[in-house]
């Protein structure tokens, strides 16, 4: 039996914010059917060093995919970066290339550990969330920086991608700023259960 594990966090495990909707295992359980099993092994809050230290020997032995959304809160780390003082332009960039080293070190790490499991396994990029402009101008252009670390570490490694910015486009996608509504939890069970169900190629692709 096929069995997808779910790491990371809220992103997949926003049960707290949805119910008595169901959360996005549920709707990926219904998605792919009884001949598939699904795990939920993120946790909510958890970082990517989270994933690499405690969800990774969580992830069920008969397991057959992964699928890991992780990065949002690492991102909400830096987010201090934001109001930082800078006397330039260029200075005010190198604030946020410092987050952005920062944040790669940890996801390499942990996508490396990922993938010595040896399991076909998808990454999915940090959508830009619904917050009110202008700072979801900001968010946005803050996040190109994270999200290019991720697909970077996918790319030059054969995985493929799943991007939550052109999945969650609408507001109603969002359960609050941040988090996945029951809507926006749907369609992205919707990319998962697509992806998963196509043979590994060991090229990367982009599911939208």
């Amino acid at each position: 039996m096929n069995h997808v594990a779910l790491l990371g966090d809220s992103i997949l495990d926003n049960r707290a914010y949805v119910a008595p909707e169901p959360d996005v295992a549920e709707q990926l359980r219904a998605r792919l059917g009884r001949d598939w099993r699904v795990s939920l092994v993120a946790v909510d809050g958890h970082v990517t060093g989270d994933v690499e230290r405690r969800q990774i020997d969580r992830i069920p032995p008969d397991a057959t995919h992964l699928i890991v959304s992780a990065g949002g809160n690492d991102a909400l780390g830096h987010a201090s970066v934001l109001s930082a003082r800078a006397e330039t332009v260029a200075d005010a960039v190198d604030l946020l290339a410092d987050a952005q080293a920062s944040f790669a070190a940890s996801y390499t790490r942990m996508i490396d550990a990922v993938a010595r499991r040896g399991l076909p396994t998808a990454v999915c990029t940090i959508y830009d969330a619904n917050h009110p402009e202008p700072q979801h101008r900001l968010v946005v252009a803050s996040l190109a920086l994270f999200n290019d670390v991720i697909t970077r570490a996918a790319f030059s490694r054969g995985l493929p991608v799943i991007d939550l910015r052109l999945i969650c486009t609408d507001p109603a996608d969002y359960a609050n700023p941040i988090e996945p509504s029951a809507l926006g939890g749907e369609k992205i069970a919707g990319a998962i259960a697509d992806l998963v169900r196509q043979e590994p190629s060991g090229r990367s692709s982009v599911w939208c």
